[in-house]
């Protein structure tokens, strides 16, 4: 019965696991990162791309991918053998499960890299703007904000 159980908490973390590399974060089109713009610090008002860069994010090293994966691993390493050859079972099964976590982990992380659009205001400040996906928007190009969201006009 204590194999069933065992069992039942594997599946569980893996489903877990599975249900969060599921997840997205959809904005929508030519709405700054995270959905809407600070209003604190954005300009209402015209202004002309300057630059639009691709800003690629670093890897955090050790996250949640390669904790879970450690976690699993164990515990399906620790199903194998005895003695001697269960700790070796178990040892092996996180050093396993941490490597194919981090690895889940930073293929989902590649996701995460963003565009700045640096836009000169007619008043001669500088706004920039962090989009999750590339929000066509080209050098030269005159916008306005308004609202909070950068515009062409």
């Amino acid at each position: 019965m204590k194999t069933m159980n065992e069992l039942g908490l594997v599946l569980g973390i893996i489903s877990v696991l599975m249900l969060g590399a599921c997840a997205t974060t959809n904005t929508p089109p030519n709405t700054p990162y995270g959905g809407v713009a600070n209003p604190g610090n954005v300009y209402s008002g015209y202004g002309v791309v300057q630059s639009v860069e691709l800003v690629k994010q670093a890897n955090s090293g050790v996250g949640l991918g390669t904790i879970a994966g450690a976690v699993v691993g164990g515990v399906v390493g620790n199903q194998v053998g005895a003695g001697r050859g269960n700790t070796a079972a178990t040892v092996l099964g996180a050093a396993g499960g941490a490597y194919i976590g981090h690895e889940l982990e930073n293929r989902q992380q590649q996701n995460a890299d963003a565009y700045k659009v640096t836009v000169r205001m007619e008043n001669g400040a500088y706004q920039a703007l962090m989009y999750s996906t590339n929000p066509g928007f080209r050098v030269g190009e005159r916008v306005r904000f308004e609202n909070g969201v950068l515009q062409r006009y």
